[in-house]
């Protein structure tokens, strides 16, 4: 029984990781690196947490940020974080719902005011949220 629990846990591993790098290869740019990519996650986090706290922004943004915090922290969610593979589905498409919204919202402006990675993994991140530079 823990041989099968172990296996499973492994696989979840394996899929869970194999999405990600999936995700990493969608959102590189033409001539960057993997590794530079990666590095979009922290910075979309930075951003999410730079556009948060900025109070020249419109509340609905902050609480669209909010919501997102608050879905993924708690212990219960739609589909339980205890299930291999798909448990953490949910939890990130509530991030992107909540970082598309604040970025279509904020504007590019504040996006490139408030963005500290580089040029090419802001457009990265345009490209995971599926917004085109001259929508938000």
């Amino acid at each position: 029984m823990i041989i099968s629990a172990l296996i499973g846990v492994g696989i979840a591993m394996f899929v869970a990781s194999s999405a990600l790098l999936s995700l990493v290869f969608v959102a590189r740019s033409p001539g960057r690196s993997i590794r530079e990519t990666a590095r979009l996650l922290p910075a979309a986090l930075r951003l999410a947490v730079a556009l948060y706290r900025d109070r020249t922004l419109p509340n609905s943004l902050r609480w669209r940020l909010r919501i997102a915090v608050i879905y993924n922290i708690q212990p219960i969610n739609l589909i339980p974080d205890v299930i291999p593979a798909i448990g953490f589905v949910d939890n990130f498409v509530v991030l992107v719902w909540a970082l598309r919204g604040a970025v279509r919202t904020a504007g590019p402006e504040a996006v490139e005011r408030h963005w500290k990675g580089s040029p090419a993994a802001l457009e990265g991140l345009y490209r995971v949220l599926r917004l085109a530079r001259a929508d938000t």
